[in-house]
């Protein structure tokens, strides 16, 4: 039998609302993005389009049931980068993913209307140090959950002029071959910026496998040099961007180390490097040759709850006695065995009904509670979403 009566909550005193977040390891192995299912040009877990735009990766052959969409992978060029010229391969679809990625989580400029340029700092806008060419890693939100949380983002990549399947038989540099850039500066209350449209992002730096970050990055074509601040992750859209000329060199122990990348023909060192890939190979091509030099990825994702808390409160002289059938029996109540007794009840189930008093949700406590004139209970009751 429904009750009769309804206790008001007071919005103030009786609810409040709270934030929680959850945090779970992302570990993604260079074996798991490539190698361990199929060799070069047969990977079962690779899914290339048509359209020939961007690469899927899966940690499972993406034709079974069971696999699960890690990340899509992709590069592209800005229109004034030296890069795009007419003879480039899908030159018209590498200014296009820029142009897209650059939309998306930056938007326009305010004063000429076209769409920002990546930068390798926390100041987009003012044009310093400009990512003209980029990678673009797109995590599924299967993994990244609500966001990727500040401060744990690392990447360590193969820097060696040539590739192996399993990504493990690469030649050694000094300090190398792997380099690894991390997000490590970055908190919650420091080292990230808001992105505006994309929400917050942070740089990346080079790890020097010291304990410090940063330190310089070599510019092969002068003998100038800038700091090794190589890309950045936007945390809430799960996407990383690496700017080209990780792989143009770094010096390591105060030796220029030319990093060329792609095909295994220049294994030399020096080949056609990092410009001639962007050029003369497709998209899918150079997404194979920088999927192939991924040696670890790692981070935490975050899943925020959202929760309502309801404070119910049964003051000493409410909710003594109950509507139910069987709480009487030959007009006696069951639950007292003397007459003069006070009354008693037992809770076992709150619910929370609406300005019409309709019942919208119920909450089920452990154990029967005890409610008489001489005790008081507030039972606390929490919404997650």
């Amino acid at each position: 039998m429904p009750v009769t009566t309804y206790e008001t909550l007071d919005t103030s005193a009786d609810v409040t609302t709270t934030r929680t977040l959850l945090h779970e390891s992302i570990p993604l192995t260079g074996a798991i993005v490539s190698g361990t299912y199929g060799t070069e040009g047969s990977e079962d877990n690779i899914k290339n389009y048509t359209h020939g735009m961007f690469q899927s990766v899966y940690d499972y052959p993406y034709l079974s049931s069971s696999a699960n969409h890690i990340f899509d992978i992709t590069m592209g060029y800005h229109s004034d980068s030296p890069l795009s010229a007419s003879t480039s391969v899908q030159n018209a679809k590498k200014i296009n993913n820029y142009n897209e990625f650059a939309q998306v989580l930056l938007g326009y400029t305010a004063s000429t209307n076209t769409v920002e340029i990546f930068e390798s700092d926390l100041s987009f806008g003012d044009n310093d140090r400009q990512m003209l060419s980029c990678y673009f890693i797109n995590f599924s939100r299967l993994i990244t959950k609500d966001q990727v949380k500040k401060g744990t983002f690392s990447i360590t990549l193969n820097t060696a002029s040539a590739w192996s399947t399993n990504n493990i038989t690469e030649p050694s540099y000094p300090n190398g071959p792997n380099l690894t850039l991390t997000d490590a500066s970055a908190s919650e209350t420091g080292g990230t910026n808001d992105a505006g449209l994309a929400g917050e992002y942070g740089v990346l730096y080079r790890d020097n496998g010291d304990g410090t970050y940063g330190g310089r990055q070599w510019n092969p074509t002068s003998t100038t040099e800038a700091l090794a601040q190589l890309g950045v992750v936007f945390y809430q859209a799960g996407i990383v961007v690496l700017t080209s000329s990780i792989f143009d060199g770094v010096r390591f122990g105060g030796t220029r180390r030319p990093l060329n990348i792609f095909w295994r023909e220049h294994s030399n060192g020096f080949g056609q490097g990092i410009t001639g890939s962007f050029t003369g190979s497709s998209i899918s091509g150079n997404c194979d040759a920088l999927r192939h030099r991924i040696a670890n990825v790692s981070f935490n994702n975050t899943t925020e709850i959202n929760s309502t808390i309801y404070f119910c409160r049964a003051t000493h002289n409410k909710f003594n006695y109950s509507y139910n059938p069987t709480y009487v029996n030959s007009s006696k109540m069951v639950v007292k065995s003397v007459a003069a007794d006070t009354p008693v009840s037992y809770i076992t189930t709150i619910g929370l009904y609406n300005s019409s008093n309709e019942l919208l949700a119920t909450a089920k406590v452990s154990e029967p509670l005890k409610k008489d004139p001489t005790n008081e209970l507030t039972l606390r009751v929490r919404l997650d979403y």
